[in-house]
């Protein structure tokens, strides 16, 4: 395994350990700006809850910025386009940016870090980078949507009006197009927000108008946390695999890991990867059980 190798899975390691916080920091998330929508820039309580969960989620972002970091250094499919692929990771990198000068806001808003002033030049730079990461975003979304258009006409030419929701690849095609719009839709309303917050249009994007748009960000990150989950899984069966038995996942394992495959149908692949290969080669009994518990 070479070193980037080794690298990607370690840094793959930490963001599954830290992904356990992501669904607390949605809901943390839906609270802050719901009560930003609620006091409308007004001081009372629903200005304070939304001060002091705003607060409270910046914990939840320590040593995040990894997550990106992994994402920026990590191989991407093949056939993607050129323009695509910088997009991806001019959108990690500057995620990756923001979130890390996030923490020294919270060093600052905590009472560690005294220089105010600094502090909140750094937020405002690290809000300018969430901007730049949300465009990217969406022109990713753009992009890779228009590319799964054409391949599903393409499809549709070949298969009879009836039959196409009878597929499986022209269905795992829609359910991805029909994911990539959800986060198209989720990425424009996050360039709302981080308006308001810099208030770069304070006349047209108001407290309420950021909070209304924050909300409803913030159910849209709560629904796809949940589908986070099983490619979590699927990439821990895939680092075991990596790790333990590297000869399993040759060329074609990143596949399982980005093309669209549901949790099934990538433990199904790694499944027959495994049984094919452990056949080739000696393996105590104990092995061969741990490689096939890992996946079941």
């Amino acid at each position: 395994m070479s070193t980037l190798d080794a690298t990607r899975a370690e840094l793959a390691l930490i963001v599954l350990y830290l992904n356990k916080a992501e669904a607390r920091d949605k809901i943390c998330r839906a609270i802050q700006y719901g009560s930003k929508f609620l006091s409308d820039g007004q001081p009372g309580t629903a200005q304070n809850v939304d001060k002091s969960t705003s607060l409270a989620r910046k914990v939840f972002r320590l040593f995040k910025f990894v997550n990106d970091l992994h994402g920026l250094i990590s191989p991407v499919p093949q056939g993607t386009p050129v323009p695509l692929v910088l997009l991806g990771k001019s959108k990690n990198a500057l995620l990756s940016t923001f979130l890390f000068l996030d923490q020294i806001v919270w060093l600052g808003r905590s009472g560690i870090y005294k220089n105010k002033e600094r502090v909140e030049l750094v937020g405002r730079i690290s809000l300018f980078c969430w901007i730049g990461a949300s465009v990217c975003t969406t022109l990713v979304e753009v992009g890779e949507i228009g590319r799964l258009s054409a391949s599903m006409k393409k499809l549709e030419k070949e298969l009879k009006d009836g039959e196409k929701y009878h597929d499986e690849q022209y269905r795992a095609k829609l359910k991805k197009s029909n994911e990539r719009s959800l986060a198209l839709v989720k990425s424009a309303m996050d360039i709302v927000v981080a308006v308001g917050l810099l208030q770069l249009a304070p006349k047209k994007v108001t407290p309420r108008t950021t909070g209304a748009f924050g909300f409803v960000s913030s159910l849209i990150s709560c629904y796809q946390s949940n589908q986070m989950k099983e490619k979590g899984a699927v990439l821990t069966a895939g680092l075991f695999f990596k790790l333990k038995f590297p000869e399993i996942l040759d060329g074609d394992a990143h596949a399982i890991f980005t093309d669209g495959y549901s949790f099934c149908h990538a433990v199904a692949s790694i499944t027959t990867k495994a049984k094919d290969k452990l056949k080739t080669r000696a393996c105590s009994a104990q092995e061969v059980k741990n490689v096939i518990a890992i996946i079941i």
